[in-house]
């Protein structure tokens, strides 16, 4: 069974804001098939001028959080770049990669799917490491 891969409609460069770009990504994380237990807050973290773009980083911090343990023993975070051309009229829409804390890989929202299992084995790889130490 072919897996459709959900995206959103991506604002143009000209419409860019900081917040509306936050915004665009919580709209993104909504499309994101993750059980309603999993909890998140996103933040802006920086704006990098380049030569031929602006950068806009923003970080998703997931955990779950449970009644027995309110405080997440581990979280795992997914990190946003919304790249704006210099090169691309302002009527295109900005592009946007993400890439989780524990990868190198970058992703983007229309050619991949998320999954829930990626933030589960961050956070076990990471709770298996503190009960090592």
């Amino acid at each position: 069974s072919k897996h459709v891969i959900k995206n959103i409609l991506w604002i143009t460069a000209k419409d860019f804001t900081v917040e509306r770009g936050q915004q665009q990504i919580e709209e993104l994380i909504s499309t994101w098939d993750i059980h309603e237990s999993w909890l998140h807050h996103s933040e802006f973290l920086e704006e990098e001028e380049l030569k031929d773009s602006k950068r806009y980083h923003y970080r998703a911090c997931w955990g779950l959080p449970t009644r027995r343990k309110p405080i997440p023993r581990a979280t795992a975070s997914v990190y946003f770049v919304i790249v704006i051309s210099k090169l691309k009229p302002d009527t295109a829409p900005v592009e946007v990669f993400y890439r989780l804390e524990s990868s190198r890989q970058i992703r983007r929202p229309e050619q991949c799917q998320f999954r829930e299992k990626w933030l589960q084995d961050i956070i076990e790889n990471k709770i298996v490491c503190t009960e090592r130490l």
